[in-house]
């Protein structure tokens, strides 16, 4: 980073500082305070855990570092199963925000550009509203007297109020509606740059529509697919609000399972040991991935 730094001008370098500055203070800076709550233990103070460094009889302070939290995340097999339905629930949605977001995209990539902003407008207006706020939406239209029973029952549908709210199918519909707009955008950020001549001059050569799309639409857009999975399964895994809230009661996530530890436990150093496994868990595949993609640029 100093040789980067070092081959620009200063100016360039103050514009860089910033967001390094900002990564430093709100990143870097509290996960080495989670990591180092991990390796404390338990006690009855505040803060509710013991300090890494002892003053003993010498001049230097012992660093302590206790292994027990990482040990116990090992041996307790209910961190394995919420981290597994964690990824499991976050995979699912991601593929369901890819199915419906892909084609809505696509399907604003190639409309009239005086129509693109009003579209893009309508995918970003749930975020003119609170997340806790809409989620509340969703429990209003899916609890038994509501909206949607009520249509149904109105139009002689069903004779009695379908069970939709605390359920698998209530979770994934609050998930996927919830985060399907970090799917579209980064979609129709690329997609909107393809080069339609590519398409004519495969329709010249007696390509077929679904051929062209699966041979030079889709590997053109892999890197916008990319990027809204990761925009949707990174914080899809951690999601702790939709699942309480219209989940149901045998939904074990990761992150209930981290407010648990926190909140009602008071076990912080091994609520810090389930979140930097988590993090690593989530960070590695993507460092990977950023090199694989690196390596690829630079032998095309």
């Amino acid at each position: 980073m100093r040789r980067l730094f070092s081959r620009l001008p200063l100016g360039r370098n103050l514009v860089l500082a910033v967001p390094w500055l900002w990564l430093m203070l709100f990143f870097l800076v509290p996960f080495l305070i989670v990591l180092k709550i991990s390796f404390a233990t338990t006690q009855l103070a505040q803060p509710p855990y013991t300090p890494l460094l002892e003053w003993t009889e010498g001049v230097f302070p012992r660093l302590v570092l206790h292994t027990a939290n990482y040990l116990g995340l090992l041996a307790d097999s209910l961190y394995a199963a919420a981290l597994f339905s964690s990824l499991k629930v976050a995979a699912v949605s991601t593929l369901l925000c890819l199915l419906l977001g892909y084609p809505m995209a696509y399907g604003m990539a190639r409309m009239d550009r005086a129509w693109r902003n009003a579209l893009l407008l309508l995918v970003v207006l749930p975020f003119w509203t609170s997340f806790l706020l809409r989620v509340y939406a969703w429990m209003g239209l899916l609890r038994n007297n509501g909206l949607i029973n009520n249509l149904l029952q109105w139009l002689h549908l069903i004779d009695e109020p379908l069970v939709m709210l605390q359920t698998n199918f209530a979770m994934y519909l609050g998930i996927v509606y919830s985060y399907l707009p970090f799917m579209i955008l980064p979609l129709y950020a690329n997609l909107e740059k393809h080069d339609a001549t590519l398409l004519e001059a495969a329709a010249d050569l007696g390509c077929r529509p679904f051929r062209a799309f699966l041979s030079i639409t889709l590997p053109l857009s892999m890197r916008g697919i990319v990027a809204g999975c990761m925009l949707v399964f990174i914080p899809a895994v951690g999601e702790f609000v939709i699942p309480r809230l219209l989940g149901g009661t045998d939904s074990l996530m990761i992150g209930r399972v981290l407010w648990d530890e926190f909140f009602s436990n008071r076990n912080w150093p091994l609520a810090s040991a389930v979140a930097v496994c988590l993090l690593l868990i989530l960070v590695l595949p993507i460092l990977l991935f950023q090199r694989l993609q690196d390596d690829t640029e630079k032998h095309s």
